[in-house]
């Protein structure tokens, strides 16, 4: 009766520890592949906040975000 219980506690543990990497290892390549922020929205962003977006501006907060999310 024990064994069962222990197999079954030990078969709920491996199942949410693998269902929680194969979560986390689809939401990471489903950010990389559709990016939350893209250029436009940035623009936009910016010229809300009153500011004037050059593009080298821009270039620099994409990159920095690109390098945050690696």
């Amino acid at each position: 009766m024990g064994y069962y219980i222990l197999v079954g506690i030990l078969a709920l543990v491996a199942g949410v520890a693998l269902g929680f990497f194969i979560a986390r290892k689809y939401m990471m390549s489903y950010l990389k592949k559709n990016p939350p922020i893209n250029e436009q929205m940035l623009k936009t962003m910016m010229m809300q906040m009153g500011m004037k977006p050059s593009q080298k501006k821009i270039n620099q907060m994409m990159q920095a975000m690109n390098k945050q999310m690696k």
